[in-house]
């Protein structure tokens, strides 16, 4: 079956700052690697450039599967020879070479303990998912010796993988607070987390519905959790 138009499949989704278009394309990448149906390659060589196949993008989130897409369209090339996808080797580079401290393009930001800094409260939702795409990568260059081009310097796969391990031990306590932002990881780890779940009591204890309003009462409170939200990934991570 032949990919369609976001125009025939829109419905009413929560609202994004990206158009559905990078969706689009990211599913069409994934369904290609998977079936090797011709007609999804087509879909990306023909509307790639609407969504941004001719601009690097430097951040990839549940909003925004560009840098991402464009990191599996290069695997396309690296390990397949699929010369249709050599554009995206480069888009790829400059995505990844972005993320790397001391890189002559670097354009992340990090914190003075070490931690990537995206954006506000949540900031952590940017740190876990950043791995998916540098390890994807740095597998693409490890299967035949590659590299990223950073200008005049080279990233290996060591390096991203490297980079990756630093995020996760910084998540799971190699911080400067010596504190998990994982529940339930470790010695220490956030006792007052903003999740219903966790901090209303049990049905157990108080049988009675909690409305919204009367939940912020257990919400303001200044004791840990009732329940413990074991590997829940806070938001935090401040600059």
């Amino acid at each position: 079956m032949a990919p369609l138009s976001s125009n025939h499949h829109q419905r009413s989704y929560q609202s994004s700052d990206v158009s559905s278009e990078d969706e689009l394309l990211w599913c069409a990448t994934w369904i290609h690697r998977v079936s090797q149906n011709a007609s999804y390659l087509s879909y990306i060589q023909s509307n790639g450039h609407v969504i941004g196949s001719d601009d690097d993008d430097f951040s990839f989130s549940w909003d925004d599967k560009r840098a991402a897409t464009k990191v599996f369209l290069a695997k396309g090339f690296i390990v397949n020879n699929i010369g249709e996808l050599q554009a995206y080797k480069q888009h790829s580079d400059n995505y990844i070479c972005s993320l790397i401290p001391g890189s002559p393009n670097s354009q992340a930001q990090y914190t003075p303990g070490g931690l990537f800094y995206k954006q506000g409260q949540s900031n952590l939702q940017y740190v876990t998912i950043s791995p998916f795409p540098l390890l994807t990568y740095a597998k693409c260059l490890d299967s035949n010796g590659g590299y990223a081009s950073c200008g005049s310097s080279m990233v290996t796969s060591e390096t991203l993988i490297t980079q990756t391990k630093k995020k996760n031990n910084y998540i799971l306590g190699d911080n400067p607070m010596k504190m998990s932002y994982m529940v339930g990881f470790g010695d220490k780890y956030p006792m007052r987390i903003h999740h219903r779940g966790s901090s209303v009591p049990s049905v157990h204890d108080l049988p009675d519905r909690i409305s919204c309003d009367a939940g912020h009462k257990y919400f303001n409170s200044q004791s840990p959790n009732p329940h413990i939200l074991v590997v829940a990934i806070v938001g935090g991570g401040g600059r």
